[in-house]
Protein backbone atom coordinates (compact mmCIF):
# COMPACT_ATOMS: atom_id res chain seq x y z
CA UNK A 1 0.00 0.00 0.00
CA UNK A 2 1.02 3.54 -0.86
CA UNK A 3 0.13 6.45 1.47
CA UNK A 4 -0.28 9.42 0.02
CA UNK A 5 -0.22 12.55 1.57
CA UNK A 6 -1.73 15.75 -0.36
CA UNK A 7 -2.29 19.41 -0.80
CA UNK A 8 -1.55 22.47 -1.27
CA UNK A 9 2.42 23.68 -0.47
CA UNK A 10 3.09 24.12 2.87
CA UNK A 11 0.14 22.30 4.48
CA UNK A 12 2.37 19.97 6.14
CA UNK A 13 3.00 16.80 3.82
CA UNK A 14 6.39 16.37 4.54
CA UNK A 15 6.45 17.13 8.37
CA UNK A 16 3.55 14.33 8.46
CA UNK A 17 5.34 12.22 6.06
CA UNK A 18 8.49 11.91 7.99
CA UNK A 19 6.77 11.42 11.14
CA UNK A 20 4.32 9.17 10.07
CA UNK A 21 7.12 7.22 8.17
CA UNK A 22 8.88 6.49 11.97
CA UNK A 23 6.00 5.60 13.31
CA UNK A 24 4.48 2.85 10.92
CA UNK A 25 8.52 1.75 10.05
CA UNK A 26 8.30 2.27 6.37
CA UNK A 27 10.19 4.71 4.03
CA UNK A 28 8.96 8.07 3.21
CA UNK A 29 9.61 9.99 0.12
CA UNK A 30 8.77 13.62 -0.81
CA UNK A 31 7.37 14.24 -4.41
CA UNK A 32 8.95 17.62 -4.55
CA UNK A 33 12.38 15.75 -4.92
CA UNK A 34 10.94 14.09 -8.42
CA UNK A 35 10.12 17.91 -10.26
CA UNK A 36 12.41 18.57 -13.49
CA UNK A 37 15.17 21.08 -12.94
CA UNK A 38 13.04 23.41 -15.47
CA UNK A 39 9.85 23.03 -13.24
CA UNK A 40 12.17 22.99 -9.89
CA UNK A 41 13.40 27.10 -12.01
CA UNK A 42 9.81 27.94 -12.78
CA UNK A 43 8.69 27.62 -9.10
CA UNK A 44 11.16 29.08 -7.90
CA UNK A 45 10.50 32.27 -10.15
CA UNK A 46 7.14 32.06 -8.12
CA UNK A 47 5.58 30.95 -11.23
CA UNK A 48 2.94 28.11 -11.50
CA UNK A 49 3.14 24.91 -13.20
CA UNK A 50 0.57 24.07 -15.69
CA UNK A 51 -0.31 20.30 -16.03
CA UNK A 52 2.40 19.88 -19.13
CA UNK A 53 4.74 21.21 -16.55
CA UNK A 54 3.49 17.81 -13.98
CA UNK A 55 2.83 15.45 -16.04
CA UNK A 56 6.83 14.73 -16.34
CA UNK A 57 6.52 14.51 -12.63
CA UNK A 58 3.49 12.40 -12.86
CA UNK A 59 5.11 9.75 -14.72
CA UNK A 60 8.35 9.64 -12.93
CA UNK A 61 6.75 9.46 -9.84
CA UNK A 62 4.24 6.57 -11.06
CA UNK A 63 7.97 4.92 -12.28
CA UNK A 64 8.74 5.39 -8.08
CA UNK A 65 6.23 3.83 -7.00
CA UNK A 66 5.91 0.59 -8.60
CA UNK A 67 9.69 0.34 -7.25
CA UNK A 68 8.70 1.08 -3.97
CA UNK A 69 5.83 -1.14 -4.01
CA UNK A 70 8.74 -4.12 -4.98
CA UNK A 71 10.42 -3.21 -1.85
CA UNK A 72 8.32 -2.09 0.58
CA UNK A 73 4.50 -3.79 2.07
CA UNK A 74 3.85 0.07 2.91
CA UNK A 75 5.36 3.46 1.58
CA UNK A 76 4.56 7.05 2.49
CA UNK A 77 4.58 9.98 -0.42
CA UNK A 78 4.23 13.57 -0.09
CA UNK A 79 2.82 14.76 -3.13
CA UNK A 80 0.42 17.93 -3.90
CA UNK A 81 -1.74 15.92 -6.33
CA UNK A 82 -3.86 18.68 -6.57
CA UNK A 83 -6.25 17.71 -9.42
CA UNK A 84 -8.14 14.94 -9.72
CA UNK A 85 -7.03 13.52 -12.34
CA UNK A 86 -3.17 13.59 -10.96
CA UNK A 87 -4.80 11.19 -8.17
CA UNK A 88 -6.28 9.17 -10.86
CA UNK A 89 -2.82 8.94 -12.96
CA UNK A 90 -0.97 7.84 -9.31
CA UNK A 91 -3.85 5.36 -8.45
CA UNK A 92 -3.12 3.35 -11.59
CA UNK A 93 -2.21 -0.28 -10.73
CA UNK A 94 -1.41 1.07 -7.12
CA UNK A 95 -3.57 0.67 -4.01
CA UNK A 96 -3.28 3.93 -2.55
CA UNK A 97 -4.58 5.21 0.57
CA UNK A 98 -5.01 9.45 -0.02
CA UNK A 99 -4.97 11.79 2.74
CA UNK A 100 -5.71 15.63 2.23
CA UNK A 101 -4.02 17.84 4.67
CA UNK A 102 -6.78 20.23 4.53
CA UNK A 103 -6.12 23.80 5.72
CA UNK A 104 -7.35 27.89 5.59
CA UNK A 105 -5.08 29.79 3.47
CA UNK A 106 -4.35 31.96 6.28
CA UNK A 107 -2.60 29.63 8.01
CA UNK A 108 -1.21 27.78 5.27
CA UNK A 109 0.57 31.60 4.35
CA UNK A 110 2.43 32.39 7.65
CA UNK A 111 3.70 28.96 7.30
CA UNK A 112 4.90 29.33 3.75
CA UNK A 113 6.41 32.54 5.18
CA UNK A 114 8.32 30.91 7.69
CA UNK A 115 9.60 28.14 5.13
CA UNK A 116 13.45 28.42 4.40
CA UNK A 117 15.05 26.98 1.33
CA UNK A 118 12.33 25.62 -0.51
CA UNK A 119 11.39 26.77 -4.12
CA UNK A 120 7.70 26.70 -3.42
CA UNK A 121 6.83 29.88 -1.81
CA UNK A 122 4.19 32.30 -1.15
CA UNK A 123 3.65 33.07 -4.51
CA UNK A 124 2.49 30.59 -5.69
CA UNK A 125 -0.25 29.88 -3.09
CA UNK A 126 -3.44 31.17 -5.02
CA UNK A 127 -2.35 29.10 -7.76
CA UNK A 128 -2.29 26.45 -5.30
CA UNK A 129 -5.63 27.11 -4.35
CA UNK A 130 -6.74 27.46 -7.65
CA UNK A 131 -5.66 24.35 -8.76
CA UNK A 132 -6.70 22.38 -6.09
CA UNK A 133 -10.08 19.77 -6.06
CA UNK A 134 -10.91 18.30 -3.00
CA UNK A 135 -10.91 14.58 -3.41
CA UNK A 136 -13.93 12.61 -2.56
CA UNK A 137 -12.48 9.31 -1.32
CA UNK A 138 -9.54 10.76 1.17
CA UNK A 139 -8.50 10.50 4.78
CA UNK A 140 -9.11 14.20 5.42
CA UNK A 141 -7.27 15.80 8.15
CA UNK A 142 -7.37 19.31 9.46
CA UNK A 143 -3.99 20.74 9.50
CA UNK A 144 -4.75 23.20 12.07
CA UNK A 145 -4.33 20.52 14.74
CA UNK A 146 -0.24 19.93 15.69
CA UNK A 147 1.85 17.04 13.86
CA UNK A 148 1.59 14.71 16.51
CA UNK A 149 -2.06 14.90 16.61
CA UNK A 150 -2.42 13.83 13.04
CA UNK A 151 -0.34 10.95 12.65
CA UNK A 152 -2.30 9.99 15.86
CA UNK A 153 -5.56 10.08 14.00
CA UNK A 154 -3.94 8.29 11.05
CA UNK A 155 -2.39 4.91 12.94
CA UNK A 156 -5.85 3.43 13.43
CA UNK A 157 -6.63 3.70 9.65
CA UNK A 158 -3.06 1.15 8.60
Amino acid sequence: MIIILMGVSGSGKTTLGKQLSLVLQCPFYDGDDFHTPEARLKMGRGEPLIDEDRQPWLENLSRKMKKWKVQSPQTILACSALKQKYRDFLSQNFEITWVYLKGDKALIKERLKQRQGHYAGVPLLDSQFDSLEEPQNAIVLDISNPPERLVEALIPHF
